[in-house]
């Protein structure tokens, strides 16, 4: 899991000039069609019972009726066995429905990385802004131990770590071990601007009013950090994403019969030449997701960090 990038040092922008930026950004074509990307891929997540009820099919189910024993099992007809029963074919060997097992898919793929990203981001942003604030031991302690997690190569310990329980409910182990790795880039993030805010000349008026250090940190800092929270955040999704797709990939992420896009494209491995199409629709929606949480990142990075805008 690679980490997000750093904005710039946070300053409240003013109403005025966030609101034309956000106008401007959002005629470009580019954010204008990976939002409506992402908006569908919710909305197919959400409505996975639906699209499969519709369909006639279930993610779970087995077609065998559909699949030549002639030819090692491969679907029956061109394309993978795509019919009017089956809109996106069937798996080789299992003849289950591919377009179930994408929507279901993505359902899982997105509630993970979601979750994971929840998860990050209020543990990173607490304990950056503890750190950032206060300073001395508190950050020495919390800054000290972000180096430490950001120094171990990740992807290998999630691999331990999961395989370590192999009884635990994997959604729930890949949301937790997730959200433990990717902390310590947001609470880097929120610690240094912290920092800067906690020596700014409002910060020190207000305290010079006798606001409590409650007082500060709640109603002075943290609503200035806003902007940089959410920016790293919407970054990080696209990441987890494609990290929950490696681990299933590698078989150590979600468990089968559940179905995961990174579960898909390893099973399709040994097809690919016999039936592209298997190998190509899990791996084309993985790559139409990750794109375009990546391009909403940059525009919100835009919107609300304007001074990391490429001239």
């Amino acid at each position: 899991m690679t980490a997000p990038p750093m904005p710039a040092p946070a300053t409240a922008l003013p109403a005025r000039t966030e609101a034309p930026a956000l106008r401007r950004l959002c005629a470009q074509w580019s954010t204008v069609a990976a939002l409506a990307v992402v908006v569908a891929l919710v909305l197919v997540a959400l409505a996975a019972p639906l699209i499969t009820g519709l369909a006639g099919t279930s993610p779970t189910s087995f077609d065998t009726g559909t699949l030549d024993p002639v030819l090692g099992g491969l679907p029956r007809g061109a394309f993978g066995g795509i019919s009017a029963e089956h809109w996106l074919g069937v798996e080789p060997v299992t003849g289950r429905d591919i377009l179930a097992r994408i929507v279901y898919g993505a359902r899982v793929s997105l509630l993970i990385a979601l979750l994971a990203t929840a998860v990050s981001v209020v543990v990173g942003s607490a304990l950056g802004l503890a750190a950032g604030f206060f300073g001395g031991l508190v950050d020495a302690a919390i800054g000290r131990v972000m180096d430490l997690l950001m120094s171990f190569p990740s992807l290998i310990f999630m691999i331990a770590l999961i395989s370590a329980a192999p009884d635990a409910d994997r959604e729930v182990l890949l949301v937790v071990v997730l959200g433990f790795f990717g902390w310590p880039y947001v609470g880097r993030i929120v610690r240094g601007q912290a920092a800067v805010l906690a020596r700014s000349e409002f910060v020190s008026a207000a305290r010079a009013l006798g606001a409590s250090r409650r007082a500060l940190l709640l109603r002075e800092v943290l609503p200035n950090l806003s902007g940089p929270i959410l920016v790293v955040a919407t970054m990080s999704i696209p990441s987890y994403v494609a990290t929950e797709a490696g681990l299933s990939f590698l078989g150590v992420g979600v468990r089968p019969p559940t179905p995961s896009w990174g579960q898909m494209i390893a099973a399709a491995v040994p097809w690919y030449a016999a039936d592209p199409l298997y190998f190509l629709i899990p791996g084309t929606f993985l790559f139409i997701t990750v794109l375009a949480f990546n391009v909403l990142g940059d525009t919100v990075r835009d919107v609300f960090d304007p001074r990391s805008r490429q001239p």
